[in-house]
């Protein structure tokens, strides 16, 4: 759960806020709808669709949670992020290594259950940004991997990496991921496909069990942002507790070293 998510009152989520877009794109055949507006390419039907799909490998391992994390009738793996925090830039939310870890999180999922390097699926993940990610000015951002020698050249790994810019104003993109980013920006609903997002919107934020379920979450984030806050205070109280005794040693060396001096000095005078 993002920060903004946090600070949010269920009943104002929308869904460019992390938690009602996992909720929302849990409907298999709106889910297929986003997912084939984005991409401009068919999906297969959706076979498996997990909001908050979290991957952790140790106990003491960083866990992660895709926000929709889908798999499809040929096998392809799609993740799709919301990134909504605020409008700082990629360096702020580290997207890219967040990329890496995802990317490696989903093949190691994978191996896991003992399959073979050769049958590792296609995948695209996908962070819908409402701001632009890169600050060049492009609708969307796309990632495969490619030989620096010869660019034409690719890996063909099946792996692909797409940030999508939300706040892009231009009109040499298709009017249906037009209005679906005026949608993500604004909320403003404009074609069938967004106005059913809405609609579904509208009902999550009826759902008694997702506002108990928002709210759970809400307070576990507080009290842990509040434990690190605590934590760090208790650092920085030690921290001023060994600068403290680190000063007292060095003007106990000082005062030492003077009384050295003075005793040495007085002997020089007494043997005169």
């Amino acid at each position: 759960m993002s920060e903004q998510r946090v600070r949010k009152n269920y009943e104002d989520l929308d869904f460019s806020d992390d938690f009602m877009f996992g909720k929302v794109m849990k409907d298999p055949q709106l889910c297929r709808d986003v997912l084939e507006c984005l991409l401009q390419q068919p999906v297969g039907e959706l076979t498996e669709i997990q909001p908050q799909r979290e991957f952790r490998y140790t106990s003491e391992g960083k866990p992660i949670r895709l926000d929709v994390y889908n798999v499809d009738d040929t096998g392809s793996v799609f993740d799709a992020e919301m990134q909504n925090p605020n409008k700082k830039g990629i360096e702020y939310h580290q997207l890219p290594k967040r990329c890496r870890y995802y990317q490696s999180s989903i093949d190691t999922d994978y191996l896991d259950k003992g399959r073979p390097y050769k049958d590792l699926p296609d995948s695209k993940i996908m962070f819908i940004c409402t701001f632009d990610p890169f600050r060049l000015g492009f609708a969307q951002y796309t990632f495969t991997e490619r030989c620096k020698e010869t660019p034409e050249l690719e890996l063909n790994d099946g792996t692909t990496k797409i940030f999508y810019n939300c706040c892009y104003e231009g009109y040499d993109i298709s009017a249906e991921i037009k209005d679906l980013y005026d949608y993500i920006r604004s909320g403003h609903a404009n074609n069938p496909l967004t106005k059913r997002i809405d609609e579904a919107v509208v009902k999550g934020r009826k759902n008694e069990m997702w506002r108990s379920e928002y709210i759970k979450e809400r307070q576990i984030l507080m009290e842990e942002r509040e434990e690190g806050r605590e934590e760090g205070r208790e650092e920085g109280r030690e921290e001023g507790r060994e600068e403290e005794r680190a000063n007292t040693e060095r003007e106990r060396s000082r005062a030492e070293a003077a009384e050295r001096r003075v005793a040495e000095l007085e002997r020089l005078l007494a043997a005169k």
